[in-house]
């Protein structure tokens, strides 16, 4: 039997502002469900977080949490998954998540996704990893981050291939496709 393929979803533990944001991270979770891939995530029952390990588990799929241990109550911790790890600390959370991942998709989030886009990306950049690391921009929502990873290369800071590592999506159906494509 072959080894199911496992998306790791960075997203807000907060909905945002914009239903929009919402209605892809619902639309996420059953997506990766019917295409029988695995949900890796933050194992949080609120916000987007909660919105797409909801509807990956509804849809049949499979679903991986990984929670520090401070954030059990904060997060509200979803104990129904597939899989459920609680770890000491926000660094392990996330080495955890992306170990057992083959994918990274990035969507609406605050400081904690900013915090772990910048750090796949920077392991991609060093070369630790070759790992597909994908942003679904709802309503443009990455648009200033795209921008600012454009002014660190313009600025010299970092080389133009970094920018070769994410690649910017505008919807669900085509995350998916960019996923069926890395993933096969």
């Amino acid at each position: 039997m072959p080894i199911q393929p496992s998306v790791c979803v960075f997203c807000g533990s907060r909905p945002g502002d914009n239903p929009a944001f919402a209605e892809a991270a619902e639309a996420l979770g059953y997506a990766l469900a019917d295409n029988g891939w695995r949900l890796v995530y933050g194992a949080g029952d609120v916000g987007l977080m909660g919105l797409v390990a909801r509807a990956t588990q509804y849809a049949g799929g499979q679903t991986f949490g990984v929670i520090p241990e401070h954030l059990l109550r904060a997060e509200v911790g979803k104990r129904d998954l597939s899989q459920f790890i609680v770890t000491e600390n926000m660094h392990e959370r996330k080495k955890v998540m992306f170990m057992n991942s083959d994918a990274i998709v990035v969507l609406p989030g605050g400081a904690g996704s900013l915090d772990e886009f910048f750090e796949v990306l920077t392991w991609r950049q060093l070369g630790l990893h070759a790992k597909p690391i994908l942003l679904l921009d709802t309503e443009g929502f990455w648009q200033p981050l795209v921008g600012l990873v454009d002014h660190v290369i313009a600025h010299g800071f970092a080389d133009a291939s970094l920018r070769d590592f994410v690649h910017v999506v505008q919807d669900v159906p085509a995350l998916t496709a960019a996923l069926r494509a890395a993933l096969s």
